[in-house]
């Protein structure tokens, strides 16, 4: 009884995992662009963090009350980790689920950073947090960290 116990929480605890991990996605940097490329009518404010990053943790929870507060207007905020890929089910799953996030979070899947820092932003020196605010042709490309009132304000100013 007690191995069938065990057993059926065991699957309970791999299924929970697996389901969970759908909420973060290995994304390519083509497809990152692809994928705002299609939301033109869309404002984008991505994020670029780490889960090692102490300055993106602490304004991670911006990010989740502006989807939340503007949740009516066309606005897609994107979490995008840099971790390594190898620490996708290690680090970066586990910290989503135990952060709660809602807003979509990616892991950048890519070997070479330098070839996707020139390609989000060529001025970027690669340090994060960053935050890559889009709508339409307009872009603007901020590497610090933000308070809630400075994300608040990038975001309306578009």
């Amino acid at each position: 009884m007690k191995i069938k116990s065990f057993f059926y929480m065991f699957l309970f605890g791999v299924f929970s995992v697996s389901a969970y991990s759908q909420k973060v996605k290995l994304i390519k940097i083509d497809q990152l662009q692809e994928r705002i490329k299609k939301g033109k009518d869309s404002t984008y404010v991505v994020s670029f963090w780490a889960t090692w990053c102490a300055p993106c943790i602490k304004e991670l929870p911006h990010f989740e009350k502006l989807q939340s507060e503007y949740k009516s207007e066309k606005l897609a905020v994107l979490l995008v980790s840099v971790d390594f890929k190898s620490k996708f089910n290690t680090a970066v799953i586990p910290f989503v689920k135990r952060k709660n996030l809602k807003n979509e979070v990616f892991l950048l899947d890519e070997s070479d950073p330098q070839k996707y820092i020139d390609r989000i932003d060529p001025s970027w020196s690669g340090s994060i947090p960053a935050t890559l605010f889009i709508k339409g042709g307009q872009r603007k490309f901020v590497e610090t960290e933000l308070t809630y009132e400075q994300l608040l304000t990038e975001y309306k100013k578009l």
